[in-house]
């Protein structure tokens, strides 16, 4: 039987869980279909999914139609939870991208559409609500292929040799022209095969409610979704992190290789952390309901117990490592507990909801003593702050949100931590290089066991890599670096682990001192790529707009009465833009945006100035060191500290990094 993941993924309201339950209920996979208003849908199973009418946590559910096994991940569709569609994405073989016929394409749908097409998605459009006020199949379609693109084809017609349809699909291919010239007919098999190469995007119309237009949607899909071959040796890929209904931990795997087991060997690393574990149970869900399972093959997903160190986007077995996210929170805010919370406790809670969402950033401010999570926006804190209460008993609240800058270096900068109190020594000497952006932080050794035991250097490596570092501009976290170990030194009787968690520390710290001394950090803030759509007559308007927001944008493209401009903008200066647009353009424009990436922020010296930071009195993060004077600890200030140090720097460990040099792992 052939068999396909198959993802459903829409903008928010365009009744894509509406669709999966019509699926579900066509097949016979479920009796009845469920209804999202009255909060008795089959895959959205959570309390607040069905209490606000959106999908929040993607689920699975599989059904059977024509000779094929379809196993549905129906993905959240609101732009506050798009992190958990893109890890969705990396899952499927083929992808339904639902469209509500009364709205058409909107800007999260084309955020969607470039991420399937990042990841190689072969796509099947829906176009839903067809049943209410619509402009039309003819001209949804021109919309579909002007908005998305020109292979969006009527699926009927397709299926049906339309002439006029099929000569379109033919010309997205050579050896398919040469088959309909020959012929006068495209084979399914050619079908199948322009759908996998995302050439062709079949577009089916219905509404799903009344059950209209699914079974013409799942024999399309029977017909038309690509064979794939899977290898032998195993491979899987962890899409998503939860916990179930009696707090266990889960990690939803898609098999990519070989066949999954039950009670077998599994091992990875963690932040360079080798670890091995044993699966206890393979799941498949249904839903909310579930099946114990032996063995799982290639090509399925499912879920399992005992994995306690993956997260999202842990590869296992031979899997190849995923890239890095393309969209990521740009927000950051405090959080507010009630008057004599136990705030460690509640850091704690965080950080375990943050295992299940790496997206959710946890950081507490020692020197503030606040905790501040960065968010996708006020859905996912609403989210945040109802799983806070039901599972941990917590209330909070949110202070407002503020943007989630960085810093970097632009120059390679060494430094030299020492801690030695009484009874007690570590000295640890580090060299921080600049990275290309969206790198993050990657950390490695040039040290000679000569100088230092393995196990030694092993520790300091990983107290690099248990904390986020932070920068000496603002005090924002420390990003695109590599950060080498160059030299150490301990003491047989005297040096305990934490010596050399405190020397490391300062030495990372003494680098970036010296570097801002030197003008060689650099703030970073989050760029928005949009795009911008406006009547003809409004463009002035949004250029004028776009310049004071420090927008990099090319010329307006023209098409029919509106105009669309697309570019780059600082998130800084977005603000609440996208209302601003609806009220000059009489709600005809739009905006969408996606992260671009960091990049150098173009109002550094003011956002410099209103922090004030002041990197001497982060007494948590301080750079200076301590030396052992006359029996007693003594406080050397940072740029004293290579003077006293008793590593030395060589000069040929300093020289640019080669492959060979030592294994770097990156966080």
């Amino acid at each position: 039987m052939r068999q396909a993941v198959v993802g459903l993924l829409a903008h928010v309201d365009a009744g894509k869980t509406t669709l999966a339950e019509a699926m579900l209920a066509a097949s016979g996979a479920i009796r009845v279909p469920g209804s999202v208003d009255d909060g008795s849908t089959h895959l959205d199973t959570d309390a607040m999914e069905r209490e606000r009418g959106i999908t929040i946590f993607s689920a699975t559910a599989s059904l059977e139609w024509d000779g094929a096994r379809l196993m549905l991940v129906d993905a959240p569709g609101h732009v506050d939870f798009s992190a958990e569609a893109e890890r969705t994405v990396a899952a499927l073989d083929a992808a339904i991208l639902v469209v509500g016929a009364g709205d058409g394409v909107q800007g999260h749908t084309e955020t969607l559409w470039d991420l399937l097409e990042r990841n190689a998605v072969p796509t099947f459009v829906f176009v839903s609500k067809c049943d209410l006020e619509n402009p039309g199949r003819g001209a949804l379609l021109a919309e579909l292929s002007a908005r998305l693109s020109p292979g969006c084809l009527d699926a009927t017609a397709l299926l049906a040799g339309d002439p006029s349809v099929t000569e379109e699909a033919a010309a997205s291919d050579e050896a398919a022209l040469e088959e309909y010239l020959a012929s006068g007919e495209l084979t399914t098999g050619t079908l199948a095969r322009l759908v996998a190469s995302r050439a062709v995007f079949p577009v089916f119309f219905g509404a799903a409610p009344r059950g209209a237009g699914v079974p013409e949607l799942l024999d399309g899909l029977a017909a038309l979704l690509p064979e794939r071959s899977w290898p032998r040796e195993f491979a899987a890929r962890v899409y998503r992190v939860s916990r179930s209904a009696r707090g266990e931990r889960l990690a939803w795997l898609k098999v990519t290789g070989g066949v999954l087991r039950a009670k077998m060997q599994l091992s990875g690393s963690d932040r360079g952390v080798p670890w091995q574990e044993k699966v206890n149970e393979v799941r498949l869900y249904q839903g909310a309901s579930f099946e114990t399972v032996t063995e799982v093959p290639a090509g399925r997903i499912c879920a399992v117990t005992g994995l306690s160190h993956v997260i999202p986007g842990s590869p296992l077995g031979a899997e190849p490592a995923a890239g890095r996210p393309l969209l990521a929170p740009v927000l950051s805010y405090q959080v507010l507990p009630e008057p004599g919370a136990d705030v460690s406790a509640l850091v704690r809670a965080l950080r375990e909801l943050a295992d299940e969402d790496p997206t959710l950033g946890v950081t507490w401010h020692e020197r503030l003593q606040e905790v501040h999570v960065q968010l996708m926006g006020e859905v996912q804190q609403d989210v945040v702050r109802e799983l806070l209460r039901s599972r941990y008993g917590f209330d909070v609240g949110f202070g407002p949100g503020g943007i989630l800058y960085k810093e970097t270096l632009t120059a390679p900068a060494e430094g030299v931590g020492h801690f030695e109190p009484l009874r007690h020594y570590a000295e640890a000497r580090l060299l921080i290089d600049p990275l290309p952006r969206g790198a993050g932080v990657e950390f490695g050794t040039r040290c000679s066991t000569d100088d230092l035991d393995l196990n030694w250097q092993r520790l300091i490596l990983t107290n690099a890599m248990e904390r986020d570092h932070l920068g000496v501009l603002i005090g924002a976290p420390l990003t695109d670096v590599r950060v080498t170990l160059l030299a150490g030194r301990a003491h047989p009787k005297h040096t305990e682990g934490g010596d050399f968690r405190q020397a490391t520390y300062r030495a990372v710290r003494q680098a970036l001192m010296g570097a801002r001394e030197r003008g060689e950090c650099l703030l970073l803030e989050p760029w928005y790529r949009f795009r911008l759509t406006v009547p003809a007559d409004r463009v002035g308007r949004a250029l004028t707009d776009l310049t004071r927001m420090a927008a990099e944008f090319g010329a307006p493209e023209p098409s029919g009465d509106l105009a669309r401009i697309t570019g780059e903008v600082p998130a800084s200066e977005v603000g609440e833009y996208a209302l601003e647009v609806a009220r000059y353009t009489g709600g005809r424009g739009r905006i969408s945006l996606e992260l671009a990436g960091y990049r150098p922020c173009h109002n550094a010296d003011e956002v410099i100035a209103t922090a004030s930071y002041d990197p001497e009195a982060d007494l948590p993060n301080t750079p200076d060191s301590v030396f052992c004077s006359h029996g007693a600890g003594r406080t050397v200030k940072w740029p004293e500290v290579p003077a006293h140090a008793h590593t030395v720097a060589d000069p040929a460990r300093l020289r640019p990094y080669r492959a060979a040099d030592a294994a770097f792992f990156s966080r």
